[in-house]
């Protein structure tokens, strides 16, 4: 009798901060056509998180959630939860502002945090950032800073206290998927903490390609919203997502130089034997 090869394919939570989520794929919620479509994509794919943007309308957050009210009940019957983030913002103090509000409007210390320094690419503010984020942990909020594929400016970010970061694949909204491979899989291998690709993915196979290099999660809008079909495409991506993880686990191949044969050779042909 032979024992059971142990399960080397048995994953482990995906936990961010102090919170375990079931699923490692977090979604946008804006550019869909319409908020039916928006909850359809959601329902279907089921992700850890949804991210919404808070725009400073008003003087207070009263104002904000008056303006958006609609938006916020269909958020709340989603039940999923709400990663606020801080899109648009190009000044630390506009940025931690916004994050302030949008803790009292969504009730909730998570904020994903952007500070875009080039209004054309809106590459993060790679100079300004990691005072932003320390800032933000100082004041007890749990900060995902998205940024770029640097390797100092990630290992920056969690010397300050992010226990998670989330580096672009290529610029926001191009679907051009991971533009500079060898930094990111370089990033994987040097970072312990989870690292979520947020921002440049285009197809369902660039969010299985990034999760097969192990990072951890991937956070998707404009592909799906913008897709002729985002409630399949939203599906697509989450089976995509978990496709790339059990590939992760279950331990590539490695590449080889020359063709392998794959048939073994149990014996020769009885017409080759003498």
């Amino acid at each position: 009798m032979t024992d059971t090869p142990a399960d080397t394919t048995a994953d482990t939570p995906f936990q961010l901060y102090d919170q375990q989520f079931n699923s490692r794929l977090l979604l946008g919620t804006s550019r869909y056509p319409s908020p039916a479509v928006l909850e359809a994509a959601v329902r279907r794919s089921q992700p850890a998180m949804v991210t919404a943007s808070l725009r400073r309308q008003g003087s207070n957050s009263a104002d904000v959630a008056d303006a958006g009210a609609s938006f916020w009940q269909l958020l709340k019957q989603l039940n999923v939860p709400v990663l606020p983030n801080t899109a648009g913002c190009m000044s630390v103090q506009e940025a931690i502002t916004t994050a302030q509000m949008a803790r009292e409007v969504f009730d909730t210390p998570w904020i994903k945090l952007e500070l875009i320094g080039d209004d054309y690419t809106l590459q993060p503010d790679t100079l300004n950032l990691v005072q932003a984020a320390k800032t933000l942990i100082d004041d007890g909020f749990k900060v995902l800073p998205y940024c770029t594929e640097d390797l100092v400016l990630c290992q920056r970010l969690v010397d300050v206290g992010c226990q998670a970061v989330m580096p672009w694949a290529a610029p926001i909204g191009t679907g051009r998927g991971p533009a500079n491979p060898y930094a990111m899989q370089v990033l994987r291998e040097r970072l312990s903490v989870p690292l979520i690709v947020d921002a440049g993915l285009g197809r369902p196979s660039h969010a299985c390609t990034v999760m097969e290099w192990g990072f951890d999660g991937v956070l998707l809008n404009t592909a799906v919203a913008l897709a002729q079909d985002p409630v399949q495409m939203a599906g697509a991506f989450a089976d995509a997502v978990h496709a790339g993880r059990a590939a992760y686990l279950s331990g590539a191949m490695a590449e080889q130089t020359a063709a392998q044969p794959s048939t073994p050779t149990l014996g020769m042909p009885f017409w080759h034997q003498a």
